[in-house]
């Protein structure tokens, strides 16, 4: 249509292009989502929720999800600019979970397991006591059943609108995988961005083997505050799952798309 003897451009609907903060380039978004959330320029790896990671890895209407309807009741009554049942409801609406971890049994390429995943956009995925009570039951249901234990961790902390609560779910989670390791199973972490705090420091960190995505941050607090507390310069990338990697806390970086088979090929080498 012309106007003026000019050509009217089409308006480009919205949401079609996002930036890349890995290489900021302007990029498709339905080629990042075909590309299982990974920038097809640079590789970089967008965060993606639970549901979404346990669509990628398990095979087709394999996942059976455990105690889908748990949510917080508010223990402490906590309140600051919002209470706490408001920052829940926000939370479920934008993400369509009750918390910010799904659990259940799937197959992977065809092995059973036991599988947990964390949602990082819900509240930051941190551990308050329905997060922990996931997980617990998770390690005791691949306990009960013998199977493989894998764990997708994405969290920025412990969820300080439960208190102490929060903060013994670290116990709670590490003593279910003491059971799991007296029993003779297999625990396979597999970090992805973030990976920080009450998480890193209990279930987190106790894989068997412990794989992570590129460039996940893993930590246990940001960088500010350790520079603040040691009095000195850290490392340039030493939050990174290639810094970890290299000094041997993290034994294997899998890209998003291989690690279907990583798992699988894991689970079948220490069978």
């Amino acid at each position: 249509m012309a106007i003026n003897g000019r050509t009217k451009k089409k308006d480009i609907p919205e949401g079609l292009w996002l930036r890349c903060p890995g290489c900021e380039e302007m990029v498709f978004r339905k080629r990042v989502e075909e590309n299982l959330h990974v920038c097809p320029e640079c590789a970089y790896h967008f965060r993606v929720g639970a549901r979404q990671r346990v669509a990628m890895l398990v095979d087709t209407d394999s996942f059976e999800e455990y105690l889908p309807n748990l949510m917080s009741p508010d223990p402490l009554g906590f309140g600051d600019r919002k209470s706490y049942i408001e920052r829940l409801a926000d939370a479920q609406r934008q993400t369509n979970l009750y918390d910010a971890a799904v659990v259940g049994r799937a197959y992977i390429r065809g092995r059973p397991v036991v599988l947990g995943a964390m949602d990082a956009n819900f509240i930051m995925g941190s551990m308050g006591s329905v997060v922990g009570e996931k997980i617990t039951a998770a390690i005791e249901r691949a306990t009960e059943l013998g199977l493989p234990l894998v764990i997708c961790c994405a969290s920025g902390g412990a969820r300080m609108m439960e208190g102490i609560l929060s903060l013994a779910q670290m116990a709670k989670t590490s003593a279910a995988l003491a059971r799991f390791d007296q029993a003779g199973g297999l625990y396979i972490a597999v970090m992805t961005h973030p990976t920080t705090a009450g998480v890193l420091a209990s279930f987190g960190s106790l894989g068997d083997i412990i794989l992570a995505e590129p460039g996940a941050m893993i930590g246990f607090t940001g960088p500010r505050v350790i520079r603040q507390t040691m009095k000195q310069d850290l490392p340039e990338g030493f939050q990174t799952a290639e810094f970890m990697f290299e000094h041997g806390f993290v034994d294997r970086i899998v890209a998003r798309r291989d690690l279907r088979s990583e798992i699988a090929s894991l689970v079948d080498y220490c069978d």
